[in-house]
């Protein structure tokens, strides 16, 4: 019964200018002054069905129309949506990365979404997009330590949200695309098997060796020597970097040279499940940005495409920022 208002709904929230809100998608579709309209409200606040079931349907629309074969890029990250009010519930004050800067750190009063978005390049656009396709509220700790709630981090969500698309399309390989503070050895460990998984990687993070094959003594043995860090691989002679054009953020220009170096390696935190990794860290030679490093999971993926899949995730801050607008 709520399909052809659903309809209804999607239309005026693509053809309206303005906020996205009933009164302007009805106005906009010309039904402003429609005797049924509150139909329409109730199709949020009042009318049952499920998101899941929603998302998934929209998930197979897209991944047939721009993503019938190949590995599937998936970006995984989260946003602050300032809302106002006491009744708005579980907002609560976060970290605002917009208003931030290296100088001043900004926290806002609102609701943390997170999401997860198909970043693919469409064709009549000629540049990547993304799309989203399933998003989570995350509530903060305070809010849930207030409410009696077990608080769960985004590493816990990003591992709940990439397991359920993976159930979803099992016999594709996704690729999950994620920022530094994704980059934790439990969901790494979690999803490595179902996915591939690329991150940032500190400059100081502990590399190690494979384990001796046969090993040295009888007791069983996780993990090689230490390796030196990135940051000392840095000033190393010994690191052979390879030059190389960087794929444009934007594709409406060419990016800039990059140097890369890569080498695979055994991440080990203590306490923390070993992940096997391929590092791929970048230098850049004008020296516009800070030297960086990434990691995937899986060892056969050459670097530069590593390089590629993670400059995709740049388009989901533009799909944040105008979904702020």
């Amino acid at each position: 019964r709520t399909r052809s208002t659903v309809a209804a709904l999607a239309v005026g929230a693509v053809l309206a200018v303005g906020p996205r809100t009933v009164a302007n998608l009805l106005h906009t579709l010309g039904l402003a002054d429609d005797p049924g309209f509150a139909a329409f409200h109730r199709v949020l606040n009042r009318n049952r069905w499920s998101g899941l079931k929603l998302a998934r349907t929209l998930l197979n629309a897209l991944v047939s129309a721009f993503v019938p074969d190949g590995p599937i890029v998936i970006g995984v990250d989260h946003t602050l949506e300032r809302r106002r009010g006491a009744h708005v519930r579980p907002a609560s004050h976060c970290f605002d990365s917009v208003r931030s800067s290296t100088e001043q750190t900004v926290t806002s009063r609102g609701l943390r979404w997170m999401t997860a978005m198909l970043l693919v390049e469409v064709p009549f656009a000629g540049r990547i997009w993304a799309l989203p396709v399933l998003s989570a509220l995350v509530p903060s700790r305070s809010w849930c330590d207030t409410q009696g709630r077990h608080y769960r981090p985004t590493t816990t969500w990003a591992r709940a949200i990439l397991l359920r698309l993976h159930r979803w399309l099992p016999d594709r390989l996704l690729v999950a695309v994620m920022d530094g503070e994704f980059a934790a050895l439990t969901l790494l460990d979690a999803v490595s098997p179902h996915m591939v998984a690329i991150t940032r990687l500190r400059l100081d993070a502990r590399l190690f060796d494979p384990p001796p094959d046969p090993p040295l003594t009888l007791r069983q043995v996780m993990k090689g020597a230490r390796q030196p860090s990135l940051r000392a691989r840095l000033t190393d002679k010994a690191t052979i970097w390879r030059r190389a054009v960087q794929p444009s953020r934007t594709r409406w220009r060419s990016g800039g040279w990059v140097d890369y170096a890569s080498g695979t390696a055994l991440w080990h935190h203590q306490g923390k499940p070993i992940v096997p990794i391929l590092w791929v860290m970048v230098r850049y030679p004008d020296g516009r940005r800070d030297p960086e490093a990434f990691l995937c999971t899986d060892l056969s993926v050459p670097p530069r495409t590593v390089l590629e899949w993670f400059n995709r995730r740049w388009a989901m801050e533009t799909t944040y920022e105008e979904s702020r607008a």
